[in-house]
């Protein structure tokens, strides 16, 4: 811990000395030279917290809360470095407590050339579609599983491109126990070929990784493997507008507190392909996943030192009530896919009218999967395996339809219709037997805009969400009870500022007495990269997830703050 304490304060120093240093360095260069060579963005988010016992809102001694960080990167020829400064005093409700604290979490220096990429300090990357590999950072979930080691890239001839890095991953305000190793090839044949396929349209890419992670063997009871490795292949495939990508991983036997400590082996495979061409778009995915929780830590849970990264391949909804019962990616196992279809219909069509209208189908699916238990009569141990033809209990289904029209010049608008199915128990509590009812609704939302000047607007957004059964068994707040509705008022004078007004209402909660109203007032002002905006009201619990990755959001009552600004 003193090397590694010792090796951070180094290249933060190095950073910073090498940052105050430049203006007295800068004799040869221009002044918009030294300029270009410095960018980076800073963003804090607070809140001022009220209790409200009607909602849930649990009572902050502090009152206020903030996240704050801030980026700063510096570039010179082939050198680049970069700091990231987090300060949590305390962390807002709703993100892990062991965030409390401050200081530079994130550093790093690189040196970049034809043939070497090396960098040092706190690495993001991915292998393939993330199955083995990807850490990345995401403040709207304050998520960050960076490694914190070395990465080295090489590009020792044209189409072939190596990759080999060794870290231990950030865990809050420290790193974690576990060592992370691993490697990764990508192979473009035409590039590889380019004398004899370097003008064919038809593009093959293919890859190859692996991962292990060490962790000491401490438990008394158990034997465990100390060093876990996982790997996969996947493969590319591009012509014109068609795209096909396919990627297996498997991991060996990795007992862990998300497994129950099971020794059966992981494994996981994403498909995906798409077409696109003028006026007309189809994607479909599909993935199935079997005990492919890869941490670090194998006592750690939520989302805490994960090594790996499981695609989603359920839609990402932007529109309140489509998006109040996000699905979240189960770690233990799940079989699922999406199909979309998008077609613009051409302007001067009976469907198109005069500026074309645009239509948006997608249906997506997860269901979990059906184990079998197997005994082992030589360790009296029992372990459980998977077919692949055998689907287990449905977890969530989605189909929608969406609609976008410009009428004309000054209106436009979309019209979107949901049928939601949302296991509660699977999704939202990890257990077949939680007590709550799935949640079946249909869900509907017309968005219109009316632009009365090139950068002035009136936007009026209406949504509904109608639960066919409204008498749900419920012990928790995060469960959300019977018909919602919700409206959104929007005003945009000018191009910098804006005004809302949005309400919330849970009018069919079967108990009267929460059948709640949560209002919402924001403005705010925007310039260029810098954005400042205010808001006042309340916010109802649940779930607020980013790309399969979920974080629970507690309901409150107060006054927030966000401001963002880059450079």
């Amino acid at each position: 811990m003193m090397r590694s304490s010792l090796l951070k304060s180094s290249l933060t120093a190095a950073f910073l000395i090498t940052i105050f240093l430049k203006p007295f360095n800068a004799s040869a260069q221009s002044a918009a030279d030294e300029i270009n060579a410095i960018h980076g963005n800073f963003q804090i988010d607070a809140q001022y917290y009220q209790p409200d016992s009607l909602i849930g809102a649990p009572k902050v001694p502090e009152k206020f809360l903030s996240n704050v960080f801030g980026n700063i990167n510096y570039t010179k020829g082939n050198f680049s470095a970069g700091a990231r400064y987090e300060a949590y005093n305390n962390v807002k409700q709703g993100f892990d407590a062991r965030y409390k604290g401050q200081g530079v979490v994130n550093r790093f220096v690189r040196y970049k050339t034809d043939l070497l990429d090396i960098t040092v300090g706190n690495i993001y990357e991915q292998f393939g579609s993330g199955l083995t590999l990807r850490t990345y950072y995401e403040p709207g979930l304050l998520y960050d599983n960076s490694l914190d080691g070395v990465r080295v890239i090489s590009n020792p001839i044209k189409g072939l491109t190596l990759k080999g890095i060794t870290g231990k991953q950030r865990y809050f305000f420290s790193v974690g126990s576990g060592i992370v190793r691993g490697g990764d090839a990508e192979v473009n044949i035409n590039e590889l070929f380019d004398s004899v396929l370097g003008k064919k349209k038809t593009r093959v890419i293919l890859g190859g990784s692996f991962v292990s992670k060490y962790q000491v063997d401490q438990d008394p009871n158990l034997i465990l493997p100390q060093n876990v490795g996982c790997y996969g292949g996947r493969i590319n495939i591009i012509h014109e507008g068609f795209n096909f990508f396919t990627e297996y991983a498997y991991k060996i036997n990795d007992p862990s507190s998300d497994n129950k400590f099971s020794y059966k082996f992981g494994e996981a495979l994403f498909s995906s392909i798409s077409y696109a061409t003028n006026g007309f778009s189809f994607l479909a995915q599909g993935k199935r996943v079997d005990n492919m929780s890869f941490r670090s830590d194998r006592n750690e849970a939520l989302q805490s030192l994960l090594i790996n990264y499981l695609p989603t391949t359920t839609k990402q909804h932007s529109y309140s009530m489509l998006a109040l019962n996000p699905y979240a990616t189960q770690f233990k196992g799940e079989i699922g896919g999406m199909a979309e279809i998008q077609y613009k219909f051409k302007k001067g069509t009976a469907l198109g009218g005069k500026y074309g209208t645009e239509i948006t189908m997608n249906y997506s699916r997860a269901n979990g999967l059906q184990p079998i238990g197997v005994s082992d009569s030589s360790t009296s141990m029992t372990f459980y395996k998977t077919n692949y033809n055998d689907i287990g209990k449905d977890y969530y289904h989605d189909f929608f339809v969406e609609i976008n029209k410009k009428f004309n010049k000054k209106w436009k608008g979309t019209f979107v219709y949901s049928n939601q199915f949302y296991n509660r128990n699977i999704i939202q509590f990890n257990a077949d037997n939680a007590g709550f009812k799935s949640l079946k609704a249909s869900i509907g939302v017309a968005d219109i805009t009316y632009k009365y000047k090139p950068t002035s607007s009136v936007r009026v957004e209406l949504q509904g969400l109608f639960a066919e059964d409204q008498h749900m068994v419920t012990n928790s707040n995060l469960v959300a009870k019977g018909n919602w509705a919700a409206a959104l008022l929007e005003w945009t004078p000018s191009g910098h500022w804006f005004f809302a007004v949005y309400d919330q209402y849970n009018y069919g909660n079967p108990d009267h007495a929460l059948q709640i109203h949560y209002y919402l007032a924001t403005m705010g002002y925007n310039n260029g990269p810098h954005r400042i905006a205010m808001g006042y009201g309340k916010q109802s619990a649940g779930i607020f997830c980013v790309g399969g990755v979920c974080r629970t959001v507690p309901a409150s009552n107060g006054i927030t703050l966000s401001i963002t600004s880059s450079f």
